[in-house]
């Protein structure tokens, strides 16, 4: 089987577009997002009906998808992260934010687990910042591998033998009796100073998972976001990728 993997769209239309555009030339089986379909972002509409419009798609809820839905409160949320959530309930259907509020916080597929944050709690949406809070996701993953966002930032931690390690490599080859957690990145609003979208593919047949970018049409994103009224640093901050 070969997988897509991509998530924290955050409501970023072109980013998904050419992120999917991409993605439909590595002929994948299936599709994995690992959450986060809106905030921050002006047509957060429009992607949760491209992702849900993907065939033999499984979704993970983000932070950001369940605070839309009322499910989670803002009160951990920056200024202008609230502010962009206020903005997204308003444009939401029922339809949608029903969407949002069954999304499920971890999902399995065959040797592949996926949560939007750590499977330590995944409720909680804690960041995994440290060697202590991979061992903690480790230790709850009972598959080979387990797919990741709410960073924004693209990395490989694996343990294998007894040994903790990560890369920030694109290349991650999968051994046996290793465990995984991979984070792939964020499509619509990258944060380790390469402002191109990112996402994943995993060939499990080959045993490997390439971490990829592509370029989208920032200046595009960039002017919806203000002509939605929504803070300036969230459009300012997609052409740094931070």
């Amino acid at each position: 089987m070969r997988y897509a993997v991509f998530g924290d769209v955050h409501g970023n239309l072109e980013a998904l577009e050419a992120v999917l555009e991409k993605i439909e030339k590595e002929q994948p089986d299936r599709y994995i997002c690992v959450g986060d379909l809106v905030g921050y972002g002006a047509d957060p509409v429009i992607c949760i009906q491209k992702v849900c419009n993907l065939k033999n798609c499984m979704v993970v809820a983000g932070n950001h998808d369940f605070a839309a839905a009322g499910i989670l409160n803002t009160d951990f949320f920056n200024t202008y992260a609230s502010e962009a959530i206020r903005w997204t309930r308003q444009q939401l259907s029922a339809e949608d934010l029903s969407y949002l509020q069954h999304l499920k916080l971890v999902a399995n597929i065959n040797n592949i687990t996926t949560t939007h944050s750590n499977l330590y709690l995944p409720e909680m949406f804690e960041y995994i910042q440290s060697s202590y809070d991979v061992r903690l996701g480790m230790d709850k993953l009972q598959t080979a591998v387990c797919f990741v966002g709410h960073s924004h930032i693209p990395v490989s931690f694996s343990f294998h033998r007894g040994v903790l390690d990560f890369s920030t490599e694109p290349f991650t080859r999968i051994e046996r009796n290793g465990k995984y957690l991979v984070n792939v990145g964020s499509v619509g609003q990258p944060r380790d100073d390469n402002p191109l979208a990112a996402y994943a593919v995993y060939d499990e047949a080959e045993g490997v998972i390439w971490l990829k970018r592509t370029e989208y049409d920032i200046d595009k994103a960039v002017q919806k976001i203000r002509q939605a009224g929504l803070p300036e640093i969230l459009a300012e901050r997609l052409k740094y990728g931070r």
